[in-house]
Formats: structure tokens, C-alpha cells, sequence
């Protein structure tokens, strides 16, 4: 089932990436015929260069994330260092964003290169047991394979919505990034830990939090929005344009029916 749906993500993504390309290559021949369309197609791959080579770099910049080592953050750092050995994945990179809504994202194209960033807010907010909680469901996405095609489409959604494209920026992640993802990170994050109630804790705290203290649907940070555990942008404009996460109310329903907690 999981392969499937990773399968179906990339296919999704691959699908709506040459429709792209054929568009940008039609106009370019339509408006210059042989030379246009090597110039588009030049464009095109220079364009997948960027994306492939920068989305990690534009996602973190979008939330001004900062690196902190293991002397700054000891704590953090055991955290991580414990699910990625119960989990048998290379402990990630640690960075901080100063924004004070909580939330955490993992990005990067392979499991050897993942940076797992956590807000500001996040760290203040929750408790040690939910902190742990979303650090599993952010490891989840790692070890379910979900983060190259997630992180590429970062890219290539931040790429359009510099380009004032957000309408297709938010179609590219709708596209790639279903919210069905997140029931099984939320699912495979507590088994990790074997603590669901903590998870569901920590997402209600985290969606009130997000609800009073949103953040802008802009530029890159748009782009960002679909690989935080909580939709982090407003109910409303391009914010719901944005919106890549199922209910969280549905969320804490199947983590208490994963923990056997009496409806």
C-alpha cells in the first residue's frame, strides 16, 4: 500500500510536470518556432537544475532557519539521535526558525541529507512527549520515502510562486502532495514512540496556535506549507488555496482509535 501510493505521488507529480513542460514548450514555438523552442527548453532544464540542486536551500531560507549543533541543543539533539535509531535512519540535520507559530518540517532528497527544522514556537509550546511525537511523525515521512518528491515540489512550487504563479504553484502541490500522507505519518510516528495521545496533544496545540498566529502565503514560504505537520497559512484566500493537510480533528480521531481511547 505504501509503495502504491508512493508510486502514485511521483506519477502525479511527473504527469503535471511534463504538462508544464509541454505548455512552456509550445509557447516557445508558437512565438519563435525552432529558436523558441530551444529556448524554452533550456529554460526547462535549467529550471529542473535549480529545483533539484536549491529546494532544501529555499525551503529553510523561507523560514530564515538557522543550523544548531548538539552544544546548543542537547536535549533536541537526544531526541532525534533515539527515534533515528529506533527508526534505522541517519540522524538528521537540526536547524530553528525564529517564527514563534508551532510547527516542524522535514526536508531534503534522500534520507542521508534530511534537515528536520522546529520553530521556535514549537519548542516553547509542547512538552517533551509531544515533542517527541512530532519529531517520530517528521522521521515517519523519512523512512516512508515520502520526502524527495515532497521537497521537489517545494522547489518547483517556490519557483512559480516567485514567478506570481501561485494558483499553479498550490495545483503542483495538491497534486503531489495528498492528504493522506499524513495519516500515515501520523500513524507510523506513534507506533515509533507508542504514545498516540501525545501526537494528538500536540497537533490540537499546534493547530490553535497556527489559527491565531498564521503565517503569510507568500513567495517560497508558500511553497513550504504542504511539508509542515500543521497547515501553517490562514483558512482563507491563498491561504486555503494552500491548504494540503486533512482535518486535525480527523487526525486526533485515528490517533485515539489507534490508542484504544473510549469514544
Amino acid at each position: 500500500m505504501r509503495d502504491r501510493r508512493l508510486h502514485g505521488g511521483w506519477l502525479r507529480t511527473i504527469a503535471l510536470a511534463a504538462l508544464l513542460c509541454a505548455l512552456v514548450l509550445g509557447v516557445g514555438f508558437g512565438i519563435a518556432g525552432p529558436l523558441g523552442l530551444g529556448a524554452a527548453a533550456a529554460l526547462i532544464l535549467g529550471s529542473g537544475l535549480v529545483v533539484f540542486l536549491y529546494s532544501e536551500r529555499t525551503v529553510l531560507a523561507a523560514l530564515r532557519a538557522r543550523p544548531v549543533g548538539e552544544v546548543e541543543r542537547p536535549e533536541l539533539y537526544r531526541l532525534v539521535r533515539d527515534l533515528s535509531t529506533a527508526a534505522r535512519l541517519p540522524v538528521p540535520r537540526l536547524y530553528i526558525s525564529p517564527a514563534m507559530q508551532p510547527n516542524v518540517l522535514a526536508v531534503g532528497r534522500r534520507s542521508r541529507s534530511v534537515s528536520v527544522c522546529c520553530t521556535e514556537g514549537l519548542l516553547r509550546s509542547l512538552t517533551g512527549a509531544e515533542l517527541r511525537a512530532v519529531l517520530a511523525h517528521e522521521l515517519a515521512h523519512v523512512s516512508r520515502r515520502d520526502i524527495a518528491v515532497f521537497s521537489w515540489c517545494a522547489g518547483f512550487a517556490a519557483l512559480l510562486a516567485l514567478g506570481h504563479l501561485r494558483p499553479l504553484a498550490a495545483l503542483v502541490l495538491r497534486c503531489s502532495a495528498p492528504m493522506s500522507r499524513e495519516y500515515g505519518a501520523d500513524a507510523s510516528g506513534a507506533l515509533m514512540t507508542g504514545d498516540p495521545m501525545a501526537l494528538a496533544s500536540a497537533l490540537r496545540k499546534i493547530d490553535r496556535c497556527a489559527a491565531s498566529l498564521p503565517l503569510p502565503p507568500s513567495g517560497s514560504l508558500a511553497a513550504s506549507g504542504h511539508l509542515m505537520i500543521a497547515h501553517p497559512f490562514p483558512d482563507e484566500g491563498y491561504g486555503r488555496l494552500f491548504l494540503t493537510h486533512p482535518p486535525v480533528g480527523e487526525r486526533v480521531r485515528r490517533l485515539e482509535a489507534l490508542a484504544g481511547y473510549p469514544r
